[in-house]
């Protein structure tokens, strides 16, 4: 029995020491390890060594020679089916945990091929084999669902990143011409005489430029974007600066901007710049999502003390995002607009991120729809690369 004993305790020793690190800040349970041998054999042992005492009690009326001899033959017979318990142990039990147990190692070390061959026992054992092949299977069609998506991912991002390489260079290919135009336009509509009809033309024409110019600058902020710039500043003044442009928009409208700032916010670190370009294209787009008498609300929270981060959100009385549509509104080039570029959106969604925050959108049709920005006081220190 010792040989087995102490092979059972170096393999737990080896199991401890590998797996020591991994149980930090567990709960001890108990302050000494059992050898499961141990509890398997002592209430066996207890019960024949009271047998052994009853029945050395019953002999006492014996002579010495005949007493000595039952007891001889009572202790063989003790220690025979002693060895004929460790034997089935052994064979049943002890053989399939260490090849379980070889198998997890296995499995640890990234062989998703691992098996155990006692899973066509038709017991318990035979349960734990089989719910362990089963596990490994899953873990190995996860695995190889998770590398096909990362392959499908890598190319679709060196698929953007080309696309991003043309569109730079498209996009300053177009805006130089496109200058040009725009200057040529502008000198023909100063000679053209004031009762002449060709002016709305020229005026139309104009427009058109100016479109064409937004929709190649937000492509260039999108495929080439400008690293942020944080500095730490009064976020409520970032916002109302923004408030106060998209009011200038609304003038002639029956819209109500409405702001509400946090007085208990101090400064948060942000790009200004890009912040405010945030809250103006969310702005716009609720003005433009209201028809007729409306509401846009943009109110702050948060406490910088508790560095719970601040909160911004951009709340409409508008029309409302369908429910199957706002899966893809972050989606570069997704509008509904006709005049839209679907760009800003996805821009702002990385501006944010660029600040380690989060937007998210809640909306449903005909009720409005509200943006909720999250950006932490605090930018976390960036880490240098060796």
């Amino acid at each position: 029995m010792s040989p087995a004993f102490s092979v059972d305790s170096d393999r737990t020793v080896k199991t401890n020491a590998r797996t020591g690190t991994t149980r930090q800040g567990m709960n001890k349970v108990t302050s000494m390890r059992v050898n499961w041998q141990l509890k398997a054999i002592w209430p066996v042992a207890v019960v024949l060594l009271s047998g052994m005492l009853l029945f050395l009690l019953a002999t006492v009326s014996l002579e010495d020679t005949e007493r000595h001899r039952l007891l001889l033959i009572a202790g063989s017979g003790a220690v025979a089916i002693c060895g004929v318990i460790i034997v089935v142990l052994v064979t049943t039990i002890q053989r399939p945990l260490i090849e379980l147990q070889e198998q997890i190692e296995r499995v640890g070390q990234g062989d998703m091929t691992a098996s155990v061959g006692f899973a066509k026992r038709n017991d318990e054992i035979g349960d734990l084999g089989r719910n362990f092949n089963l596990m490994v299977q899953q873990l190995r069609e996860s695995r190889e669902e998770i590398e096909h998506l990362h392959r499908t991912q890598m190319s679709r991002a060196e698929h953007f990143a080309t696309l991003g390489e043309l569109a730079t260079g498209l996009a300053h290919e177009i805006r130089n011409p496109l200058a040009g135009i725009a200057g040529v336009i502008e000198i023909v509509g100063r000679d053209l005489p004031a009762s002449s009809p060709a002016r709305a033309v020229v005026k139309d024409v104009r427009e058109e430029i100016a479109q064409i110019n937004r929709i190649l600058t937000d492509l260039l902020g999108t495929a080439r974007p400008r690293a942020a710039e944080m500095r730490s500043s009064d976020l409520n003044t970032t916002v109302e600066h923004a408030v106060m442009l998209a009011r200038q928009q609304v003038l002639s409208k029956p819209i109500k901007i409405e702001f509400t700032p946090a007085p208990d916010l101090l400064e948060v670190e942000h790009d200004s710049d890009q912040i405010h370009q945030v809250l103006l294209n969310l702005l716009l787009n609720s003005v433009q999502a209201i028809e007729g008498v409306g509401t846009v609300r943009v109110a702050m929270h948060g406490k910088e003390a508790e560095n719970e981060g601040a909160v911004i959100t951009v709340s409409d009385t508008g029309r409302g995002i369908p429910s199957d549509l706002l899966p893809n509104i972050f989606r570069p080039f997704f509008t509904t607009k006709g005049n839209g570029t679907g760009l800003g959106l996805s821009l702002a969604r990385r501006i944010v991120e660029d600040h380690h925050g989060r937007i998210e959108v809640t909306s449903s049709s005909g009720k409005g729809t509200t943006f909720s920005i999250t950006i932490p006081v605090h930018q976390p220190a960036a880490t240098s690369v060796a």
